[in-house]
Protein backbone atom coordinates (compact mmCIF):
# COMPACT_ATOMS: atom_id res chain seq x y z
CA UNK A 1 0.00 0.00 0.00
CA UNK A 2 1.30 3.20 -0.85
CA UNK A 3 0.00 7.17 -0.12
CA UNK A 4 0.44 10.02 -2.59
CA UNK A 5 -0.50 13.41 -2.62
CA UNK A 6 -2.15 14.27 -5.65
CA UNK A 7 -4.20 16.99 -7.92
CA UNK A 8 -4.77 20.71 -6.99
CA UNK A 9 -1.98 20.07 -3.75
CA UNK A 10 0.83 19.25 -5.74
CA UNK A 11 0.24 22.04 -8.53
CA UNK A 12 -0.48 24.46 -5.93
CA UNK A 13 2.90 24.12 -3.62
CA UNK A 14 4.71 24.11 -7.07
CA UNK A 15 3.55 27.21 -7.82
CA UNK A 16 4.01 28.87 -4.74
CA UNK A 17 0.22 29.11 -3.46
CA UNK A 18 -1.42 28.60 -0.25
CA UNK A 19 -2.59 24.91 -0.70
CA UNK A 20 -6.47 24.87 1.17
CA UNK A 21 -7.38 21.34 0.57
CA UNK A 22 -5.49 18.10 0.08
CA UNK A 23 -6.05 14.69 -1.92
CA UNK A 24 -4.24 11.74 -1.51
CA UNK A 25 -4.46 8.67 -3.94
CA UNK A 26 -3.67 4.82 -2.44
CA UNK A 27 -1.90 2.14 -4.86
CA UNK A 28 -1.80 -1.36 -4.05
CA UNK A 29 -4.90 -1.31 -1.13
CA UNK A 30 -8.75 -2.69 -1.16
CA UNK A 31 -11.96 -1.11 0.54
CA UNK A 32 -11.71 -3.87 2.99
CA UNK A 33 -7.94 -2.81 4.04
CA UNK A 34 -9.14 1.21 4.81
CA UNK A 35 -12.23 0.13 6.20
CA UNK A 36 -9.91 -2.35 8.83
CA UNK A 37 -7.55 0.66 9.32
CA UNK A 38 -10.81 2.93 10.44
CA UNK A 39 -11.07 4.97 7.60
CA UNK A 40 -14.81 6.20 6.59
CA UNK A 41 -16.13 5.63 3.30
CA UNK A 42 -18.06 8.39 1.45
CA UNK A 43 -18.03 7.72 -2.17
CA UNK A 44 -20.18 5.33 -4.06
CA UNK A 45 -19.88 4.80 -7.69
CA UNK A 46 -15.96 4.90 -6.70
CA UNK A 47 -14.74 4.38 -3.65
CA UNK A 48 -13.20 7.52 -1.63
CA UNK A 49 -12.63 7.69 2.19
CA UNK A 50 -12.21 9.95 4.75
CA UNK A 51 -8.79 9.60 6.84
CA UNK A 52 -9.63 8.96 10.63
CA UNK A 53 -7.88 11.58 11.93
CA UNK A 54 -7.36 14.45 9.51
CA UNK A 55 -10.94 14.16 7.70
CA UNK A 56 -8.57 14.38 4.07
CA UNK A 57 -10.10 12.45 1.37
CA UNK A 58 -8.32 9.21 0.04
CA UNK A 59 -9.42 7.41 -3.21
CA UNK A 60 -8.40 4.02 -4.40
CA UNK A 61 -6.44 4.46 -7.30
CA UNK A 62 -8.68 3.68 -10.73
CA UNK A 63 -9.48 3.37 -13.89
CA UNK A 64 -12.31 4.94 -15.81
CA UNK A 65 -14.47 3.17 -18.91
CA UNK A 66 -17.02 5.45 -21.06
CA UNK A 67 -20.31 4.18 -20.58
CA UNK A 68 -23.16 6.29 -21.45
CA UNK A 69 -23.19 10.73 -22.06
CA UNK A 70 -22.56 13.38 -19.81
CA UNK A 71 -19.98 13.67 -17.02
CA UNK A 72 -21.95 10.69 -14.85
CA UNK A 73 -21.61 8.34 -17.60
CA UNK A 74 -18.41 6.44 -16.56
CA UNK A 75 -17.60 3.12 -15.15
CA UNK A 76 -14.67 2.69 -12.44
CA UNK A 77 -12.71 0.14 -11.95
CA UNK A 78 -10.17 -0.16 -8.86
CA UNK A 79 -8.60 -2.48 -7.16
CA UNK A 80 -4.94 -3.34 -6.11
CA UNK A 81 -4.04 -3.94 -9.26
CA UNK A 82 -4.04 -0.18 -10.46
CA UNK A 83 -0.40 1.08 -10.58
CA UNK A 84 -0.58 5.29 -10.15
CA UNK A 85 0.67 6.04 -13.45
CA UNK A 86 -2.77 4.24 -14.81
CA UNK A 87 -4.86 6.38 -12.62
CA UNK A 88 -3.39 9.86 -13.19
CA UNK A 89 -4.08 9.19 -16.83
CA UNK A 90 -7.84 9.48 -16.19
CA UNK A 91 -6.94 13.40 -15.10
CA UNK A 92 -7.97 16.24 -16.83
CA UNK A 93 -4.68 18.54 -17.02
CA UNK A 94 -1.01 17.61 -17.24
CA UNK A 95 -0.59 20.18 -14.01
CA UNK A 96 -3.39 17.97 -12.36
CA UNK A 97 -1.35 14.46 -13.00
CA UNK A 98 1.64 15.41 -10.72
CA UNK A 99 1.44 13.23 -8.03
CA UNK A 100 3.79 13.19 -4.74
CA UNK A 101 5.10 10.26 -2.13
CA UNK A 102 5.15 10.46 1.40
CA UNK A 103 9.24 11.38 1.42
CA UNK A 104 8.88 14.12 -1.30
CA UNK A 105 9.53 12.28 -4.63
CA UNK A 106 7.71 13.63 -7.86
CA UNK A 107 5.74 11.43 -10.32
CA UNK A 108 5.09 13.66 -12.94
CA UNK A 109 4.57 10.73 -16.36
CA UNK A 110 2.68 13.05 -18.36
CA UNK A 111 5.01 16.19 -18.70
CA UNK A 112 2.58 18.45 -15.76
CA UNK A 113 5.78 19.94 -14.53
CA UNK A 114 7.23 20.89 -18.01
CA UNK A 115 3.70 22.67 -18.57
CA UNK A 116 3.96 24.35 -14.98
CA UNK A 117 6.89 25.99 -16.37
CA UNK A 118 5.66 27.00 -19.82
CA UNK A 119 2.53 27.98 -17.81
CA UNK A 120 0.21 25.68 -20.00
CA UNK A 121 -3.09 24.13 -19.75
CA UNK A 122 -2.75 20.84 -21.50
CA UNK A 123 -5.03 17.22 -21.48
CA UNK A 124 -3.78 14.73 -20.46
CA UNK A 125 -5.14 12.14 -23.16
CA UNK A 126 -7.52 12.31 -25.93
CA UNK A 127 -9.63 11.11 -23.63
CA UNK A 128 -10.24 14.53 -22.23
CA UNK A 129 -13.30 14.49 -24.42
CA UNK A 130 -15.41 11.80 -22.63
CA UNK A 131 -16.20 14.15 -20.36
CA UNK A 132 -18.09 16.83 -20.89
CA UNK A 133 -17.45 19.08 -17.50
CA UNK A 134 -13.84 19.67 -18.46
CA UNK A 135 -14.83 22.36 -20.90
CA UNK A 136 -16.18 24.14 -17.61
CA UNK A 137 -13.14 23.02 -15.78
CA UNK A 138 -10.40 24.36 -18.31
CA UNK A 139 -11.96 27.54 -18.66
CA UNK A 140 -12.23 27.89 -14.63
CA UNK A 141 -8.26 26.80 -14.27
CA UNK A 142 -7.66 29.97 -17.13
CA UNK A 143 -9.12 32.42 -15.26
CA UNK A 144 -8.19 31.38 -11.77
CA UNK A 145 -4.66 31.17 -13.29
CA UNK A 146 -4.38 34.15 -15.64
CA UNK A 147 -2.65 36.30 -13.77
CA UNK A 148 0.36 33.86 -13.64
CA UNK A 149 0.19 33.77 -17.57
CA UNK A 150 -1.44 30.88 -17.96
CA UNK A 151 -3.25 29.96 -21.38
CA UNK A 152 -4.65 26.88 -22.99
CA UNK A 153 -2.61 24.70 -25.55
CA UNK A 154 -4.50 25.38 -28.70
CA UNK A 155 -4.58 21.33 -29.00
CA UNK A 156 -6.69 21.56 -25.45
CA UNK A 157 -8.78 24.32 -27.09
CA UNK A 158 -9.23 22.35 -30.55
CA UNK A 159 -11.09 19.51 -28.28
CA UNK A 160 -12.92 21.72 -26.35
CA UNK A 161 -14.48 22.81 -29.10
CA UNK A 162 -15.00 19.06 -30.32
CA UNK A 163 -16.98 18.39 -26.69
CA UNK A 164 -19.13 22.14 -27.30
CA UNK A 165 -20.37 20.69 -30.77
CA UNK A 166 -21.01 17.12 -29.72
CA UNK A 167 -24.20 18.17 -27.68
CA UNK A 168 -22.98 16.91 -24.27
CA UNK A 169 -22.56 19.84 -22.52
CA UNK A 170 -26.85 20.23 -22.25
CA UNK A 171 -26.33 16.67 -20.18
CA UNK A 172 -24.77 18.35 -17.54
CA UNK A 173 -27.08 19.18 -14.42
CA UNK A 174 -27.68 22.77 -13.44
CA UNK A 175 -25.91 22.69 -10.37
CA UNK A 176 -22.72 21.55 -11.94
CA UNK A 177 -23.21 24.23 -14.52
CA UNK A 178 -23.57 27.12 -11.24
CA UNK A 179 -21.00 25.29 -9.39
CA UNK A 180 -18.21 25.53 -11.83
CA UNK A 181 -19.52 29.47 -13.05
CA UNK A 182 -19.81 30.24 -9.03
CA UNK A 183 -15.73 29.36 -8.67
CA UNK A 184 -14.98 31.23 -12.11
CA UNK A 185 -16.95 34.16 -10.77
CA UNK A 186 -15.18 34.14 -7.14
CA UNK A 187 -11.61 34.26 -9.03
CA UNK A 188 -9.41 36.80 -9.91
CA UNK A 189 -9.86 36.79 -13.81
CA UNK A 190 -13.92 35.54 -14.19
CA UNK A 191 -14.05 37.04 -17.49
CA UNK A 192 -11.14 35.05 -18.89
CA UNK A 193 -13.72 31.93 -17.87
CA UNK A 194 -16.67 33.56 -20.41
CA UNK A 195 -14.16 34.78 -22.81
CA UNK A 196 -12.87 31.09 -23.45
CA UNK A 197 -15.94 29.35 -23.50
CA UNK A 198 -16.99 31.82 -26.01
CA UNK A 199 -14.48 30.89 -27.94
CA UNK A 200 -14.60 27.55 -28.49
CA UNK A 201 -18.32 27.48 -28.61
CA UNK A 202 -19.61 26.74 -25.36
CA UNK A 203 -22.43 29.53 -24.37
CA UNK A 204 -23.94 28.74 -26.94
CA UNK A 205 -24.86 25.39 -25.32
CA UNK A 206 -24.94 26.06 -21.69
CA UNK A 207 -26.06 29.94 -21.58
CA UNK A 208 -27.49 31.60 -24.74
CA UNK A 209 -28.18 34.15 -23.12
CA UNK A 210 -25.03 36.05 -22.97
CA UNK A 211 -23.51 34.02 -25.85
CA UNK A 212 -26.19 36.13 -28.34
CA UNK A 213 -24.77 39.53 -27.35
CA UNK A 214 -21.86 39.26 -29.37
CA UNK A 215 -22.19 40.59 -32.29
CA UNK A 216 -25.31 43.38 -31.17
CA UNK A 217 -24.42 46.68 -31.23
CA UNK A 218 -24.29 49.45 -29.18
CA UNK A 219 -24.68 53.49 -29.87
CA UNK A 220 -21.07 54.25 -30.18
CA UNK A 221 -21.21 57.60 -28.46
CA UNK A 222 -22.23 56.00 -25.28
CA UNK A 223 -20.09 53.42 -26.13
CA UNK A 224 -16.87 53.36 -28.28
CA UNK A 225 -16.29 49.35 -28.00
CA UNK A 226 -19.75 49.24 -29.25
CA UNK A 227 -19.85 45.37 -29.27
CA UNK A 228 -22.38 44.54 -26.48
CA UNK A 229 -20.58 41.00 -25.40
CA UNK A 230 -17.48 43.32 -25.42
CA UNK A 231 -18.49 45.61 -23.11
CA UNK A 232 -20.51 43.04 -21.21
CA UNK A 233 -17.06 40.90 -20.21
CA UNK A 234 -15.57 44.93 -19.82
CA UNK A 235 -18.24 45.54 -16.98
CA UNK A 236 -17.40 42.22 -15.08
CA UNK A 237 -13.64 43.29 -15.26
CA UNK A 238 -15.00 46.45 -13.61
CA UNK A 239 -17.04 44.74 -11.22
CA UNK A 240 -14.05 42.60 -10.12
CA UNK A 241 -12.20 45.81 -9.33
CA UNK A 242 -14.74 47.20 -7.26
CA UNK A 243 -15.83 43.81 -5.42
CA UNK A 244 -15.01 40.38 -4.59
CA UNK A 245 -18.62 39.41 -3.94
CA UNK A 246 -20.23 37.24 -6.42
CA UNK A 247 -23.58 38.90 -6.51
CA UNK A 248 -21.95 41.79 -8.12
CA UNK A 249 -20.10 40.54 -10.50
CA UNK A 250 -23.07 38.21 -11.76
CA UNK A 251 -25.52 40.93 -11.74
CA UNK A 252 -22.48 42.99 -13.84
CA UNK A 253 -22.80 39.96 -16.28
CA UNK A 254 -26.29 39.57 -16.74
CA UNK A 255 -27.19 43.40 -16.56
CA UNK A 256 -27.57 43.71 -20.52
CA UNK A 257 -29.06 40.32 -21.28
CA UNK A 258 -32.14 41.93 -23.01
CA UNK A 259 -30.34 43.39 -25.64
CA UNK A 260 -29.99 40.03 -27.27
CA UNK A 261 -33.62 39.94 -27.78
CA UNK A 262 -33.49 43.60 -29.63
CA UNK A 263 -34.99 43.14 -32.93
CA UNK A 264 -31.92 43.88 -35.55
CA UNK A 265 -33.70 46.53 -37.49
CA UNK A 266 -33.82 48.72 -34.16
CA UNK A 267 -30.09 48.35 -33.45
CA UNK A 268 -28.17 49.88 -32.42
CA UNK A 269 -30.93 51.44 -30.20
CA UNK A 270 -32.27 48.98 -27.74
CA UNK A 271 -35.70 50.29 -25.83
CA UNK A 272 -36.66 48.47 -23.14
CA UNK A 273 -34.06 45.67 -22.36
CA UNK A 274 -34.09 46.45 -19.35
CA UNK A 275 -37.19 44.81 -18.35
CA UNK A 276 -36.11 41.81 -21.02
CA UNK A 277 -33.03 41.91 -19.25
CA UNK A 278 -34.45 41.68 -15.47
CA UNK A 279 -36.84 38.87 -17.18
CA UNK A 280 -34.04 36.51 -18.83
CA UNK A 281 -32.20 36.97 -15.03
CA UNK A 282 -35.11 35.02 -13.58
CA UNK A 283 -35.35 32.78 -16.15
CA UNK A 284 -31.53 31.45 -15.92
CA UNK A 285 -31.36 31.74 -12.07
CA UNK A 286 -34.29 28.87 -12.94
CA UNK A 287 -32.77 27.38 -14.64
CA UNK A 288 -29.71 27.24 -13.10
CA UNK A 289 -30.80 26.65 -9.45
CA UNK A 290 -29.11 30.01 -8.80
CA UNK A 291 -29.26 31.34 -5.15
CA UNK A 292 -32.46 33.14 -4.84
CA UNK A 293 -29.75 36.47 -3.33
CA UNK A 294 -28.00 36.09 -6.28
CA UNK A 295 -30.67 36.25 -8.51
CA UNK A 296 -32.65 39.02 -6.86
CA UNK A 297 -29.56 41.10 -6.96
CA UNK A 298 -29.08 40.42 -10.71
CA UNK A 299 -32.87 40.97 -11.17
CA UNK A 300 -32.63 44.20 -9.43
CA UNK A 301 -29.50 45.61 -11.67
CA UNK A 302 -30.81 44.48 -14.95
CA UNK A 303 -34.11 46.32 -14.27
CA UNK A 304 -32.92 49.78 -12.93
CA UNK A 305 -29.50 50.34 -13.90
CA UNK A 306 -30.11 52.47 -16.86
CA UNK A 307 -32.20 54.57 -14.71
CA UNK A 308 -29.61 54.82 -11.52
CA UNK A 309 -27.32 56.36 -14.45
CA UNK A 310 -29.94 58.85 -14.87
CA UNK A 311 -29.56 60.37 -11.34
CA UNK A 312 -28.39 63.19 -11.92
CA UNK A 313 -30.97 64.17 -14.02
CA UNK A 314 -33.73 63.85 -11.68
CA UNK A 315 -35.22 65.75 -8.62
CA UNK A 316 -35.16 64.95 -4.75
CA UNK A 317 -39.00 63.33 -4.97
CA UNK A 318 -37.54 61.22 -8.14
CA UNK A 319 -34.79 60.22 -5.88
CA UNK A 320 -37.06 59.05 -3.40
CA UNK A 321 -39.55 57.50 -5.76
CA UNK A 322 -36.20 55.15 -6.93
CA UNK A 323 -35.38 54.44 -3.47
CA UNK A 324 -38.96 52.97 -2.78
CA UNK A 325 -38.97 50.75 -6.13
CA UNK A 326 -35.99 49.18 -4.85
CA UNK A 327 -37.15 48.17 -1.72
CA UNK A 328 -34.17 50.75 -0.12
CA UNK A 329 -36.07 51.08 3.25
CA UNK A 330 -36.75 47.86 3.78
CA UNK A 331 -33.67 46.12 2.77
CA UNK A 332 -30.97 48.73 2.89
CA UNK A 333 -28.36 46.06 2.56
CA UNK A 334 -28.76 45.82 -1.23
CA UNK A 335 -28.19 49.01 -2.00
CA UNK A 336 -24.50 48.98 -1.57
CA UNK A 337 -23.69 46.37 -4.14
CA UNK A 338 -26.75 47.33 -6.94
CA UNK A 339 -24.43 50.63 -6.88
CA UNK A 340 -21.16 48.78 -7.26
CA UNK A 341 -22.53 46.79 -9.85
CA UNK A 342 -24.47 50.05 -11.63
CA UNK A 343 -20.61 51.49 -10.95
CA UNK A 344 -19.12 48.64 -13.01
CA UNK A 345 -21.34 49.13 -15.84
CA UNK A 346 -20.77 53.19 -16.30
CA UNK A 347 -17.26 52.03 -15.92
CA UNK A 348 -17.23 49.27 -18.41
CA UNK A 349 -16.48 50.85 -21.94
CA UNK A 350 -13.62 52.47 -23.20
CA UNK A 351 -12.50 55.31 -21.99
CA UNK A 352 -14.36 55.58 -18.89
CA UNK A 353 -12.42 52.52 -16.36
CA UNK A 354 -11.94 55.01 -14.03
CA UNK A 355 -14.58 57.21 -14.62
CA UNK A 356 -16.48 59.34 -11.11
CA UNK A 357 -19.88 57.93 -10.60
CA UNK A 358 -21.56 60.51 -8.31
CA UNK A 359 -25.15 59.21 -8.86
CA UNK A 360 -23.93 56.09 -5.94
CA UNK A 361 -23.15 58.66 -3.70
CA UNK A 362 -26.72 60.55 -4.15
CA UNK A 363 -28.65 57.41 -4.29
CA UNK A 364 -26.71 56.48 -0.82
CA UNK A 365 -27.79 60.41 0.62
CA UNK A 366 -30.89 59.87 -0.28
CA UNK A 367 -31.37 56.53 1.92
CA UNK A 368 -29.75 58.48 4.61
CA UNK A 369 -31.56 61.65 4.50
CA UNK A 370 -34.81 59.56 4.36
CA UNK A 371 -34.41 57.14 6.72
CA UNK A 372 -33.90 60.18 9.74
CA UNK A 373 -37.66 60.84 8.61
CA UNK A 374 -39.37 59.64 12.06
CA UNK A 375 -42.72 57.54 11.26
CA UNK A 376 -43.44 57.67 15.35
CA UNK A 377 -43.44 62.09 14.93
CA UNK A 378 -46.04 61.21 11.45
CA UNK A 379 -48.33 59.28 13.80
CA UNK A 380 -48.13 61.36 17.05
CA UNK A 381 -49.14 64.14 14.84
CA UNK A 382 -52.42 62.54 14.11
CA UNK A 383 -51.86 60.59 10.91
CA UNK A 384 -53.08 57.08 10.23
CA UNK A 385 -53.75 54.54 7.82
CA UNK A 386 -52.58 55.05 4.32
CA UNK A 387 -51.82 58.38 5.45
CA UNK A 388 -48.78 57.10 7.13
CA UNK A 389 -47.15 55.93 3.87
CA UNK A 390 -47.97 59.13 2.06
CA UNK A 391 -46.68 62.17 4.62
CA UNK A 392 -43.77 59.63 4.99
CA UNK A 393 -43.45 59.51 1.70
CA UNK A 394 -43.71 63.77 1.25
CA UNK A 395 -41.58 64.10 4.45
CA UNK A 396 -38.66 61.98 3.00
CA UNK A 397 -39.00 64.43 -0.45
CA UNK A 398 -38.88 67.74 1.67
CA UNK A 399 -36.04 66.51 3.67
CA UNK A 400 -34.02 65.53 0.89
CA UNK A 401 -34.95 68.88 -1.01
CA UNK A 402 -33.72 71.19 1.59
CA UNK A 403 -30.92 69.28 2.27
CA UNK A 404 -29.72 68.85 -1.29
CA UNK A 405 -30.52 72.75 -1.69
CA UNK A 406 -28.39 73.69 1.10
CA UNK A 407 -25.85 72.01 -0.33
CA UNK A 408 -26.19 73.47 -3.78
CA UNK A 409 -26.23 77.19 -1.84
CA UNK A 410 -22.73 76.55 -0.07
CA UNK A 411 -21.06 74.92 -3.03
CA UNK A 412 -22.04 78.15 -4.83
CA UNK A 413 -20.86 80.39 -2.29
CA UNK A 414 -17.58 78.84 -2.08
CA UNK A 415 -16.92 78.64 -5.58
CA UNK A 416 -17.65 82.54 -5.88
CA UNK A 417 -15.49 82.59 -3.03
CA UNK A 418 -12.47 81.26 -4.48
CA UNK A 419 -12.82 83.54 -7.34
CA UNK A 420 -13.00 86.48 -5.76
CA UNK A 421 -9.64 85.68 -3.51
CA UNK A 422 -8.16 84.77 -7.02
CA UNK A 423 -9.09 87.97 -8.78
Amino acid sequence: MQVYLVGGAVRDALLGLVVSERDYVITGASPEVLLGLGYKQVGHSFPVFLHPDSGDEYALARTERKSGAGHGGFICDFGPEVSLKTDLARRDLTINAIAQSADGQLFDPYGGLGDLARRQLRHVSPAFVEDPLRVLRVARFAARFAPLGFSVASDTLSLMRTISASGELQTLSAERLWQETAKALAGPAPWVYFELLHEVGALDAILPELARLWGVPNPPLWHPEIDTGVHTLMVLRAACQLSSDVAVRFAALCHDLGKGTTPQAEWPSHKGHDERSAQLVVELAARWRIPNPIRDLAELVARHHGRCHRLSEMGSSAVIRFLDDLDAWRRPERLQPFLLACTADYRGRGGYETAAYPQAQRLLRGLEVGRQVSVQEIVAAGYSGPAVGQQLHQRRISTLRKMERTALVRSSSKVHGETATSH
